[in-house]
């Protein structure tokens, strides 16, 4: 297949690298000029993934025209609220054989989509059929080492969740295939929020109790909202839900878990991320759940408390005891 890979960031390229070796022609597109050539080059992304080489018959382009021309798959692994500008660039051009697969994981802010949603709201020419996401507990600096990872591939398509299925899998990355698009896509985004509260839990050294009750109750939390917008409940007990939930919540790796240890530590929210080269996508889709949340008179305590103390400033021991002291409940309500 002739797939192309939009954004070269850690995961992009090691879809692309993964894609190539798996037997496909593979184009991996940059949106930095500069940085374009310099991958090019080197054959190295120094930045996002060091030490990992890009084998040299991987095209990597700085053109759109170049990335997504007569194209079989386009891989979308851009941070999410900055898909819809380059979708908006490519929607000349014909896709009407290729399918999209979105492995990025969160919710528009100004929209509150999905990114399957908004895939459908810039390209309108294409069918449901032929967008499908990639998610599930995998973390970039694992995966393009070969050590052995499960992810979900999801389209609302049976035979187009078994395509990504089958472009994807190899020895050490097993996929499964589920027709749920939403749920998978919901299950990536939420969590990340959950991951941040986590990270909170870390810098503010309460405890692995603290740290397995925001887990536990959390994924209850991303199952109730989920459910609300369409999901179905299983999918969150699965690899997109509870398995991404735990290595985002856990792993050194995670950007999310990493922006609130720092926060919990008394750092201040806009300095956490200037000092980061890669972007926490829960911080953004905090916003959009705190929003769905209203919208849908859903009670989300855990990610409220993360959003306030993202954005209000709230204190994370004070929110945290608020959590503790909230009225009485059954488990399962």
């Amino acid at each position: 297949m002739r797939i192309s890979v939009l954004g070269a960031g850690g995961w992009g390229t090691t879809l692309a690298i993964l894609l190539y070796f798996n037997g496909h022609e593979v184009t991996l597109w940059e949106y930095k000029k500069s940085y374009s050539k310099t991958l090019s080059k080197s054959r190295e992304n120094k930045i996002y993934l060091p030490g990992v080489k890009i084998p040299k018959e991987i095209q990597i382009t700085h053109s759109l025209e170049e990335a997504c021309n007569r194209r079989h798959m386009v891989v979308i692994a851009i941070p999410t609220q900055y898909i819809r500008s380059v979708l908006s660039q490519i929607k000349k051009y014909d896709f009407s054989d290729t399918t999209f697969v979105s492995v990025s994981k969160g919710i528009e802010r100004d929209t509150l989509m999905t990114v399957s949603q908004i895939i459908r709201d810039e390209l309108k020419d294409i069918a449901p059929s032929q967008i499908g996401v990639l998610s599930g507990p995998s973390h970039a600096e694992e995966v393009s080492r070969k050590i052995p990872t499960a992810v979900v591939a999801a389209s609302s398509d049976e035979l187009t969740a078994k395509e990504i299925q089958a472009a994807f899998i190899t020895s050490y990355f097993r996929v499964y295939s589920t027709t749920d698009i939403l749920g998978v896509e919901y299950g990536g985004a939420l969590k990340n929020v959950i991951a941040i509260g986590a990270g909170i839990v870390d810098g503010a050294n309460f405890g692995d109790n603290t740290k397995a009750a925001i887990m536990t109750r959390g994924i209850a939390e991303i199952s109730i909202l989920g459910m609300a917008l369409g999901a179905r409940p299983e999918t969150f007990s699965g690899l997109s839900g509870m398995g991404d939930l735990i290595v985002t919540c856990m792993s050194r790796h995670s950007r999310n878990r990493y922006v609130g240890e720092q926060i919990g530590r008394g750092k201040k929210l806009k300095d956490v991320l200037k000092s980061m080269k890669m972007v926490a996508e829960g911080v953004e889709t905090s916003k959009a759940v705190h929003m769905l949340s209203q919208e849908h008179d859903i009670e989300t305590p855990i990610c409220s408390a993360v959003y306030k103390i993202l954005f209000e400033e709230r204190d994370p021991v004070k929110i945290t005891y608020e959590l503790m002291t909230r009225d009485m409940k059954p488990e399962n309500e």
